[in-house]
This record gives C-alpha cells, structure tokens and sequence, in this order.
C-alpha cells in the first residue's frame, strides 16, 4: 500500500459489495451513508438524481461513488471511513435485508472483517483510537493533577489561616498576615484579585484610601475588606466600606468579619442593599469552607443571591 490513509483495494471492492446488500433501498445506502458522517456536499447529487431519475442509478453505482469519494479525502474523511467500515463489519441483524441478499451479506460482513484484521487501513483506525485514547488520559490525568494541586493550595490557606489564631497579643502583625493569607485565598480558588490596594495623594500628602482587596466575580468588581477584632462590626467600621463602595460606580463589596456583626450594622447594610450590592461574611463560615474544601465561586453566588433577592446581607452559609 502507497498511503494508509486510504482503503485497500480489497476493502474498497467488499464495502461495495456489501453495503447495497445491507441496505433495502438506494435511499437507504444514502442514509447509511449520512449516519456514518459523510458530509452532505458529497451526497447531494446522488439525491437530486434519485429524485429526478432514479433508475439512472443503482445500489452499486451510489455506493461505489460515495467511498469513491471519501476514499479519496484523505485524512480530512478518516473518521467518516472508520465509521463506514465499524458500522459493516458490526451489523448482526441480517433479517432487514432482502430475503434473498441474506446468506450472501453474512458471508461479505465476515469476509470484511477478515480482511479488517490484517490491513493497514485497519491498523491505522486501531491507531488512531489509541490515540484518542491517550489524549483523553491525558486530559484525564492533567484535571487529577489540577483537583489536587488546588486542593493543596486550599489546605495551605487553611493551615495559614489557622496560624493567626494564637496571634491575640499582636494585632498589627496579624493584620499583616491577615492580607497574605485573603490573597491566597481568593488565588487557590483561580479567582483574580488585585492585592492591597492603596490610593496615594498625588500631592504628597500619603495615603488617602486603602483596600484589603479587589477581585472580579461573575462579571463584577467587588471590594474586600476583612477585620479581626474581638467583638462583633458595628456600624462605624462597616460604614467606612460603604462609603469606598459608593465612591465607586458599579462596584460592589464583601465585608469579612472574624465575631460576626451587630445588629445594627446588618441593619445599615439591609438599607444599602437599596443602592449598592453588598454581603456580610464571618470568618467561622471562610473556616467551614476551607475545612470542607467547598466551591467559593458558588458560596459567593449564593451570598449575592440572599443580599440581591432576598434583602438578606448576612445570609450564612456553613455546609
């Protein structure tokens, strides 16, 4: 054989054998055809004659014509070929054909698949499905490799995180960790986040604003800010978030406390909702998703849904 992209002679001259035994009407050989994924344009012709003449066409002559013509495709019809001969040397239920055709299309299909075995267009079909084999695990093994590297991102936030616990006595050196581990965080979960933004005072005169973080979700900017302090928000510190919110068109914020929040500051927060999106999160529930190693993507959905839909900005979420 010159090109093993192609059907031997053999094969070619058994499908064309075959196929018309297997299909009861010329019409049939047209949808055989069709089901084994050769483009219409190579098959419309055949149809236009069928209609207007049919008897100047036979079962042979559209069959042969047709693998005339993949045959000749190259690799472009490699798949519609495998198809065709899968679909011959596969067909059991002889009782769909022409009585007479039944006994001579059982011997032409083992014939086929004699020849299959030991051909190169064979080989070539038997390659080309161990790669696609292969390039499915492949991708297969490059997701594994992604779930637990992401996975161990996750579990190295957590252990980080953890680590501030028994920082009571330095407050300002746990802030600054503080910053590291929330940028870890939104990273391990591929959500992107411009860390630690501060608005300088282009006259000198030092930092005018400064946000613990600022990522894009679901087509949104959302400002970050994060406190850890022994008693639950109020509305002093939760009002200064707002208002770097209202300063900015379309943005909208995430609050995340580590005691929770006072009464009166969801209740601000509840009014806000009017204007600007916004949702109240405790540390407890970042700690339950870690451990859990839940979706943030979706826990965030969820908590925009409750401040959006439902008025409620300190929805929580623990499973």
């Amino acid at each position: 054989m010159t090109d093993i992209y192609h059907y031997p002679p053999e094969v070619l001259n058994l499908l064309v054998d075959t196929i018309p035994l297997l299909c009861r009407s010329k019409n049939d050989i047209l949808v055989f055809f069709r089901g084994a994924g050769v483009p219409d344009g190579e098959l419309s012709d055949l149809s236009r004659r069928l209609q207007t003449n049919r008897e100047s066409l036979n079962k042979y002559e559209i069959t042969r014509t047709v693998i005339q013509r993949v045959n000749e495709k190259g690799d472009s019809r490699l798949k519609a070929r495998r198809e065709i001969v899968k679909r011959v040397v596969e067909f059991e239920d002889f009782s769909t054909c022409w009585p007479n055709d039944q006994l001579k299309a059982k011997g032409l299909v083992g014939e086929l698949r004699r020849v299959v075995n030991v051909k190169d267009s064979f080989t070539r079909m038997a390659k080309e499905r161990e790669r696609e084999k292969q390039l499915y695990t492949e991708i297969r093994q490059q997701e594994i490799e992604a779930k637990k590297k992401k996975s161990g991102a996750i579990e190295q936030v957590k252990n980080d995180l953890y680590a501030l616990f028994p920082m009571e006595n330095e407050p300002q050196k746990r802030g600054k960790h503080l910053e590291k581990v929330l940028n870890s965080f939104f990273q391990a979960y591929d959500i992107l986040i411009r860390e630690d933004f501060r608005r300088v005072d282009p006259e000198g005169a030092g930092i005018l604003e400064q946000i613990d973080g600022v990522i894009e979700f679901n087509g949104h900017i959302y400002l970050i800010e994060m406190k850890w302090v022994k008693e639950p928000i109020g509305v002093d510190k939760l009002a200064q978030h707002l208002v770097r919110i209202y300063g900015r068109h379309d943005a909208r914020g995430l609050f995340i406390a580590s005691n929770g929040y006072s009464d009166t500051a969801i209740s601000s927060c509840r009014e806000a909702l009017a204007q600007k999106t916004i949702a109240l999160i405790s540390l407890h529930e970042i700690v339950r998703l870690l451990e859990q190693q839940n979706d943030l993507i979706e826990f965030l959905k969820r908590k925009v849904e409750a401040a959006t839909v439902d008025k409620n900005p300190y929805f929580e979420i623990l499973n």
